[in-house]
């Protein structure tokens, strides 16, 4: 799927919540290039739907539309005063009866691999990390060992 522009948006949107929920989205939808872990949220207060554009180029249409399909419930049962929130037993209901998932998965761009490989010099247990550490500072968690860098 390409990146649909803000009317395209809207209208898939639209389209979603006649089909699921038989009810228009007569508010508000757009991207949101600033969500980082999650596939979008609802602001209920100015009854808002943002979305996450790397969804749809990263992990394509279907699981998009699952997030729309969630972002609708919490629409959809806010409007009708029910418990639109992931706790609430109405929307936990709702999602079942739509098909749509409760969380979404992450991005594949997301994941970071680790960059930092040490490993003990006594037991040669190995540790992967992210970030740097001080080999004068830590040990080994089994064997109390100096750690050194691997590469």
């Amino acid at each position: 799927m390409v990146l649909p522009n803000q009317e395209e948006l809207t209208l898939l949107v639209d389209s979603i919540s006649k089909e699921f929920f038989y009810k228009p989205f007569k508010d508000q939808v757009v991207f949101n290039n600033r969500l980082r872990t999650t596939g979008g949220r609802y602001l209920p207060s100015k009854r808002k739907i943002e979305l996450n554009p790397k969804y749809v180029t990263e992990l394509g249409d279907e699981e998009f539309i699952g997030i729309i399909k969630h972002e609708l419930c919490h629409y959809h049962l806010h409007i009708e005063g029910k418990g639109f929130r992931h706790r609430d037993k109405e929307f936990r209901e709702l999602l079942k009866k739509t098909g749509s998932p409760r969380f979404c998965n992450p991005l594949p761009s997301m994941k970071s691999e680790y960059k930092y490989l040490y490993k003990c010099v006594e037991c040669s247990h190995i540790y992967h990390r992210k970030r740097r550490i001080n080999l004068n500072k830590y040990r080994c968690g089994r064997c109390r060992g100096k750690l050194a860098q691997d590469n």
